[in-house]
């Protein structure tokens, strides 16, 4: 049954309500139409436009937003990190995004291990500032990086860690929550002395109270045998919290309620010790079902997590697996089965305790306990499972729908059975499968085919048949996502009919007229409409400069790739998103901007396509780093995405700026180079300084680069090639002169030489006027970049035919031709060819000169890696190399510099890219010891160092390894 509510339509009805919201919000009032894209859907299959967005700065703000809502009679949705699975967070409702600024952790308790928080607090961000105290939330979802505690409380989240902690309804004392008709209170457990309070207050909560009391009663014995008695059952209402043995636990009743009962505005929740040191245990069986018929054996001895994964889930990690996959044991079917202790030595104990009981078994498991790196790589495999899974090499995109289901864990190996059964049934019999098992939970992604009306309507057939196989073993269709509109319509099959009625009346109780989150649990919507993918929506398909090759040349795949896990949003480790990190806006995410552009193709809410200004501001403050394409689960690559958007946007119009100066910089530099010092002076002398910086749309703040006297290859031209040896023996090396090491710091340059021709290569130098179009593609000019790359080929066309490397020295310019160039000039054979011979300096000198080495430097170096090095390049070539030479590497994960080439440089990113640098980057380096050397290849992120006034002086590896050459000398 469709849920029907008065929702304003008209302009002027939404106008009215934005207007009215702006009045009393002291938040941010969002209607506008790239804020309504960026929030149509969740991490699952549905889409639903919002009707606008708020974002509180408050809790009280949040109350305000709430009563007006009410006054215009229109729907309300919180939302959190906006990575629930089931279409919980999207709604045709006003979002309250609690994420960006009621992120406050109001207080700990550490005697009580009690914390109370906002909604908005990120999990990873909260877990972080409990660390000092030796406490942790229990449940830890795969989502921890991105998830906050108010969307773990309306899903009641569990995770890995729930073996032990049990699920968020398990962590959560008391909440603080507000109804649809203006209640304000905090709940919990209600002993008959406290009910009593509440009655003789009157009123509202008297009134409820009262209600949830005679409904609990009258529905006792349905409730006490109407709930599957596993660990995993996230469906339904947990009316069982009402149960005297419970204590009536309002607060906990309302833990998984999807916001569909009461606004959660605070919580109190427990906090469980932190470690001190865990021990991984890997078994291997035959197969995921035998895998999965260990779990008892494994229970008794009390693991913090059991693991289930099988053989496609580690071919499918790719690179992340590959490393890890021959320590474990031999099988097609694996246990991951983690023990804590007080030390390394008690977990290891408790973990070989654990493989001496299982020998006994007359089928024993191979068992591997796995050094620390191992297991975290193993850990990082199977929490981006979701990702790995959703775009197989070998076959369709998979999609959740059928993913969390669950059954008591003994019964595991038989539902697998059946299910596997039922899937090869459906043509699914490709689909991996892993999970919580000694839960019993199962996650599976499914290549259903969700673009077509009989695609769909076997989906539906498939989840229903689904459905009743996991009810026939006893178990839950919801282990853990929840029931949103991918299971809410299906909940009857589960429920007896007598709890379906008492999740209508308690819906009555706390939201009569429906507005929380409509259409969730209770009167829902069908699961098999509001669909991402439904054939209804025929999205445009336009001609590109990119090829999108890895897409089947469809920029619309490509921009539609993101599967809303929102890891982007994380703020942890990593290069990906640097912008978001910043500001907090969902549009700044690259999750965010993909929406955007997925939307913008679709013409329905953005509409004005390619000339789409909500984009173009979307990706403004993209930095270009390229870290989702490494980062990301689903590798999507937002740099070339902004660089495509730009070229259609400012195609036959005037450009910013900063596009003409910075992204000419090849063109403007070798015009200097007839007057370097008098350019020089002029563009440095003070007050006409600040009006070429005015008029080249440069920030004021920064100074800009001096021009070197003498170019690189002017140099290598007159003298260098005269020093480096040649002839037979030595191996063929093209040294690449990238216009920022040609005419900014052509020592970069001269250094390079020196340690290549003392490693045994003949270099050689292209001339003067070649570029990799580095600039151009940044800016978006494609048209431009693509005849610098057609140059650059002819220039390098004989040696690249006879298989020379082409080293290049500045990071971005090698991602250029590694990862830009095979996709703007897709039929260029010769393009494929300087795709697979570029190489950086390390890479270069570990694979054809394996045993040189200049005298020992022993020093120590903080290495800055370039994001294009993070993202494209890899960096592992520059430690083995550092390592040999005597320097001792600290690989900062610091992230992004902040300045990425032009976007630092220009007119209103300053303050943004100055931020990048003072996330981590900065402080990092301010800690460093001063003897220290710092190591950053890349020209940006060298004078993002040198313009941050620290007083270090950035070098490139090609520096370092030439100082160690003078040194031996």
């Amino acid at each position: 049954m469709v849920t029907a509510f008065p929702a304003p339509t008209g302009a002027g009805q939404l106008a009215g309500l934005a207007e009215a919201l702006r009045a009393r919000v002291r938040g941010e009032v969002r209607f506008d139409r790239g804020t309504l894209a960026a929030y149509a859907t969740d991490a699952s299959n549905y889409r639903r436009v919002p009707l606008g967005v708020v974002l509180p700065v408050s809790v009280d703000d949040a109350h305000q937003a709430v009563a007006v809502c009410r006054e215009h009679d229109v729907p309300v949705l919180s939302r959190g990190g906006g990575t629930s699975l089931a279409g919980q967070c999207c709604n045709t409702a006003v979002v309250l995004d609690w994420s960006k600024y009621c992120h406050r952790l109001d207080s700990v308790d550490v005697a009580a291990r009690t914390a109370v928080v906002e909604p908005g607090i990120g999990l990873d961000a909260l877990n972080d500032r409990l660390a000092r105290h030796g406490l942790m939330v229990g449940p830890r979802p795969a989502s921890h990086a991105s998830c906050t505690l108010g969307g773990m409380i309306g899903n009641n989240s569990c995770g890995a860690t729930a073996q032990a902690y049990g699920k968020m309804v398990d962590s959560v004392q008391r909440l603080e929550v507000l109804t649809y008709d203006g209640l304000r209170l905090w709940v919990g457990a209600t002993d008959d002395a406290h009910y009593q309070r509440v009655l003789a207050g009157g009123g509202r909560a008297a009134e409820m109270y009262q209600r949830l009391r005679r409904l609990r009663d009258h529905h006792l014995a349905d409730i006490r045998t109407g709930f599957p008695a596993i660990p995993r059952r996230v469906s339904g209402y947990n009316l069982d919290e009402l149960l005297p043995e419970r204590h009536f636990h309002l607060a906990r009743a309302l833990v998984g309620s999807e916001g569909t009962l009461v606004t959660v505005l605070r919580a109190e929740i427990s906090l469980v010790p932190r470690p001190a040191a865990t021990a991984l245990v890997v078994l291997g069986f035959p197969d995921v079902f035998r895998a999965a018929d260990a779990v008892p054996a494994v229970l008794p001895h009390r693991p913090v997590a059991v693991e289930g994964l099988d053989s496609r889930l580690l071919r499918l990690g790719g690179q992340l697996t590959a490393p890890v996959v021959g320590e474990l044991p031999e099988g097609g079917g694996w246990l991951m089965v983690e023990f804590a202790g007080d030390s390394p030595d008690e977990a290891a104990q408790r973990a070989a305790r654990l493989c001496r009981e299982l020998r006994r078994l007359p089928a024993p498991p191979g068992a591997v306990v796995l050094d620390p790196a191992s297991r975290d790589r193993l850990w990082r495999a199977r929490e981006t499972g979701l990702g790995l899974t959703a775009y197989p090499p070998e076959g369709p995109a998979t999609h959740e729908g059928w993913e969390d289901a669950a059954v008591a864990p003994d019964r595991l190996g038989a539902y697998l059975r059946e299910f596997a059964a039922l899937l090869d049934g459906y043509g699914y019999g490709a689909t991996a499968l892993y999970g919580h098992f000694g839960q019993g939970c199962v996650h599976s992604r499914i290549p259903f085919d969700l673009a077509s009306a009989s695609g769909i309507a076997t989906y539906r057939r498939f989840v229903t048949e689904s459905a009743a196989l996991v009810v026939a073993h006893g178990g839950s269709l919801s282990g853990e996502h929840g029931d949103g509109q991918a299971r809410s319509e299906l909940l009857p099959l589960m429920f007896p009919d007598r709890i379906i009625q008492a999740f209508g009346e308690v819906k009555a109780v706390f939201d009569p007229d429906d507005r929380m989150n409509p259409g969730r649990v209770v009167r829902p919507r069908r699961l098999d409409e509001d669909l991402r993918e439904a054939p209804v929506s025929r999205p445009w398909e336009p001609r590109t400069f990119f090829a999108y090759r890895q897409h089947g040349h469809r920029f619309g795949a490509a921009a539609a790739r993101c599967v809303g896990v929102g890891r982007c949003r994380g703020h942890g480790s990593g290069v990906m998103c640097p912008s978001y990190r910043v500001t907090g806006e969902e549009e700044h995410s690259t999750r965010g901007r993909a929406r955007l552009l997925d939307e913008m193709l679709r013409g329905e809410v953005i509409t004005d396509g390619w000339r789409s200004t909500a984009v173009r501001d979307a990706l403004d403050l993209c930095l270009a780093c390229k870290g989702c394409r490494s980062d990301c689960p689903v590798t999507v690559d937002m740099a070339t995405y902004k660089a495509e958007f730009l070229a259609h946007h400012y195609a036959g119009r005037l450009r910013p700026r900063s596009h003409y100066s910075l992204g000419w910089v090849p063109v403007w530099a070798r015009l200097a180079e007839a007057a370097p010092r008098a350019v020089n002076a002029l563009t440095h002398a003070p007050g006409l300084a600040h009006l070429v910086k005015a008029a080249a749309g440069v920030a004021a703040q920064r100074t800009l680069p001096r021009f070197a006297t003498q170019p690189f290859t002017t140099w290598f031209g007159a003298q260098g090639c005269r020093d480096v040896p040649s002839g037979p023996g030595r191996a063929e090396v093209v040294l690449w002169p990238d216009t920022f090491t040609n005419h900014f710091q052509p020592e970069v340059g001269r250094a390079a030489v020196a340690v290549l021709a003392d490693a045994g290569f003949a270099v050689t130098v292209p001339g003067p006027s070649v570029c990799c179009g580095l600039t151009w593609i940044s800016t978006g000019q494609l048209r431009v970049a693509r005849q610098a790359l057609r140059r650059a080929l002819r220039v390098l066309r004989p040696q690249l035919r006879r298989g020379v490397p082409v080293v290049v020295l500045e990071p971005s310019c090698a991602a250029v031709f590694r990862a830009d160039l095979p996709e703007l000039l897709p039929d260029d054979a010769d393009a494929d060819r300087l795709a697979r011979q570029t190489r950086t300096l390390a890479e270069v000198l570990r694979e054809r000169a394996p045993d040189w080495r200049p005298a020992p430097l022993n020093r120590h170096a903080i290495a800055q890696p370039h994001c294009h090095q993070h993202a494209v390049l890899g960096f592992q070539a520059d430690v083995a190399l550092l390592t040999a030479c005597g320097v001792a590497v600290d690989v900062l994960d610091a992230g992004c510099c902040g300045l990425a080439g032009n976007f630092g440089f220009e007119q209103g990113h300053y303050e943004v890219s100055m931020a990048c640098a003072e996330d981590r980057l900065l402080p990092r380096l301010r800690q460093a010891d001063q003897h220290d050397l710092v190591l950053a290849d890349g020209f940006s992120c060298r004078t993002q160092i040198e313009h941050a006034g620290i007083g270090r002086t950035p070098l490139h590896l090609a520096q370092v390894l030439a100082a160690a050459l003078a040194g031996q000398r």
